[in-house]
């Protein structure tokens, strides 16, 4: 499976589980780490942002009450 497939898969699971927007940015984002390594993902970066700092990139999860998201890029 391609990379940016995995990444849209687990980002519309994270998104649709309103319980992790309760995590820690930290502790989400080693989450999703770990779910890519395991799937074989590399060349990426995961970056925790501010939720009006986001723009078009693509994100995989939303954590600290909702108030910052990860984003997900291709490229290390």
């Amino acid at each position: 499976m391609k990379p940016h497939l995995i990444a849209a898969a687990i980002a519309a699971s994270l998104l649709a589980a309103p319980a992790f927007a309760r995590k820690s940015c930290d502790e989400l984002k080693a989450e999703i780490e770990a779910k890519l390594k395991d799937k074989g993902v590399s060349g990426y970066t995961l970056d925790v942002v501010e939720n009006d700092a986001a723009g078009d990139s693509k994100v995989v999860g939303s954590c600290d009450g909702g108030t910052k998201k990860i984003v997900y890029k291709r490229g290390g």
